[in-house]
């Protein structure tokens, strides 16, 4: 079955200080570490687009893997923020600068929050359909191309980065961790909490809180029982880094232990799609884990939770 062997991830280097619009955005630092998790947030460099942001996670998974772009079968990339304008699919575009084989099939998916479990269930079973051996799934949303930096709700909490997941049906001796079951949740009529309005990212902080902390939950318990678990079967717990606030209240709904559902927020911000891998990326490599749940919520609204397993 296919699994992830490795994750890589680009962050830029290039941050936007938090503490520093406190008094413009009429907020406190308890509301910044509190409140939203976010001290500051990762901004991407003039001139660098979403391809960009992608081309220089591959170039880290390349340094870590002997990865042969040669065998590439497919390139898939979750963003609603694509390069340019959109035309031709940004997946094309880093088919070129990646130099992989005419034979890779290329797509884009229009997901956010949740894109990164959806891409996974598509990719998993394209690959699994078609006799595909290598696979490589990449986030990327660069929000600060329609975030309105006035806007307090939006501009102290979305940062900018990529990341790419390696899928294949074996690891060369590493962990595999595989997908074995999803859950998936959408809300069409409330699809305006969270838009980009004539390119200016709007959001209703309170209905997407109120859908994210009322349907995750549930979902995750789904999910569970679907598998004859229990909550306490599964070793972490990897939420969507929306923002400290909704990570904690679906936490202590679940009446889950810190330690099983991390944060990680405060240096970069939500990274939208990617805020996943890139904390599922730091854990591959635990022995000491053998399930994690992964659940993505937001924009759509809409949300994804599936359960990963590790093999040998």
């Amino acid at each position: 079955m296919i699994g992830i062997a490795r994750i890589a991830a680009y962050v830029p280097a290039g941050r936007i200080d938090n503490r520093s619009r406190c008094e413009e955005f009429g907020v406190t630092e308890e509301f910044l570490t509190g409140k939203i998790g976010v001290e500051r947030v990762a901004r991407r460099a003039e001139g660098e687009d979403t391809a960009d942001l992608c081309e220089k996670a591959f170039a880290r998974l390349r340094e870590e893997t002997a990865l042969d772009p040669a065998t590439v079968d497919c390139l898939v990339v979750v963003t609603q923020n694509p390069q340019g304008s959109g035309l031709p699919h940004t997946s094309s575009i880093l088919h070129g600068r990646l130099g992989l084989a005419p034979r890779c099939a290329c797509w884009d998916i229009s997901l956010g929050c949740s894109g990164f479990v959806h891409g996974l269930a598509i990719v998993q079973s394209f690959m699994d359909a078609q006799g595909l051996r290598t696979g490589l799934l990449f986030t990327a949303d660069p929000y600060s191309k329609i975030v309105d930096t006035r806007d307090r709700n939006t501009a102290m909490i979305f940062g900018d980065g990529a990341a790419v997941t390696l899928l294949t049906p074996t690891s060369a001796g590493a962990p595999l961790w595989v997908p074995v079951a999803s859950r998936f949740h959408t809300e069409g009529a409330r699809h305006r909490a969270l838009e980009n309005r004539a390119g200016v990212l709007s959001m209703d902080g309170r209905a997407v809180f109120n859908f994210s902390a009322s349907v995750v939950p549930r979902q995750i318990d789904e999910l569970l029982a679907g598998l004859g678990l229990a909550r306490g079967d599964v070793d972490l717990y990897l939420l969507h880094q929306g923002s400290r606030y909704i990570v904690d209240a679906i936490r202590q709904r679940l009446g889950l232990p810190e330690e099983k559902v991390p944060l990680k927020l405060a240096d970069h911000g939500n990274l939208v799609s990617s805020s996943i891998p890139v904390m599922l990326r730091d854990v591959l490599g635990r022995s000491d884990l053998r399930r994690i749940v992964l659940s993505g919520f937001g924009v759509g609204l809409a949300s994804a939770t599936c359960m990963l397993e590790r093999r040998a």
